[in-house]
């Protein structure tokens, strides 16, 4: 009899350990890839927007100041047409004013038309942070400012509302192709020789050899 409950007892737990086994298979594991239905918990660092200097400023404000890109070739100061594109506007203060565009390059040059530049991957400081400025976007803000030399304004893919840290000088003395699709935000007021030298630099393809760097960015008041 003792060894029929014996057995019996054996038997039991031989069950139950195979149950068990066989509940940790099926659980996934912390490597497995999700589904596309399971949500991950999103980073603090994403979650929350941090606050820039420019944040709820008017337009009247945006509107009064000017920003000076001190590059390797000279200096070009740049008026904000915020009336125009806002948002846009904003974002490129706020990008001036926390140093994202410091050390960056025209990182882009089409000869006789434009020079591109604010692709923070450029900078000397990229890491987690202007990673993470570099993927936030704005809304498009196509408007009536006509694309002429001298107009500064946002790059974007193809994608609605994609636009984020990329602008554009103009070279050319017009592009009307431009004209109510692009954000047009800002235009030179001193510094159109710097932006020629930029663009008669040598590339390979639209990449220069040797990009100009933007030291230095500020944004102050402009001197009437």
């Amino acid at each position: 009899m003792n060894r029929i409950v014996t057995v019996l007892l054996f038997a039991l737990l031989l069950f139950a350990s195979f149950s068990m086994a066989r509940a940790q298979a099926a659980s996934p594991s912390p490597q497995a890839p999700r589904k596309s239905n399971e949500r991950a918990a999103a980073p603090a660092t994403s979650a929350q927007k941090k606050a820039e200097p420019f944040d709820g400023a008017t337009v009247a404000k945006m509107a009064e100041q000017c920003v000076t890109l001190e590059t390797e070739s000279g200096a070009i100061v740049i008026e904000m047409l915020a009336e125009a594109a806002p948002e846009t506007a904003r974002n490129f203060l706020n990008l001036v004013s926390t140093g994202a565009l410091d050390t960056t390059t025209f990182s882009r040059v089409v000869k006789g038309f434009v020079v591109q530049g604010g692709n923070l991957s450029t900078s000397e400081r990229w890491g987690a942070e202007l990673s993470e400025r570099a993927r936030r976007t704005i809304p498009d803000e196509p408007n009536y400012i006509k694309h002429v030399r001298g107009i500064v304004s946002m790059a974007r893919p193809d994608t609605p509302n994609g636009a984020s840290t990329h602008f554009f000088i103009l070279v050319s003395e017009e592009a009307s192709m431009l004209d109510g699709k692009f954000a047009a935000f800002g235009r030179v007021l001193k510094g159109m020789e710097v932006v020629d030298a930029i663009n008669n630099m040598q590339t390979e393809g639209e990449k220069p050899t040797k990009p100009v760097r933007i030291n230095r960015a500020t944004v102050a008041p402009c001197v009437k």
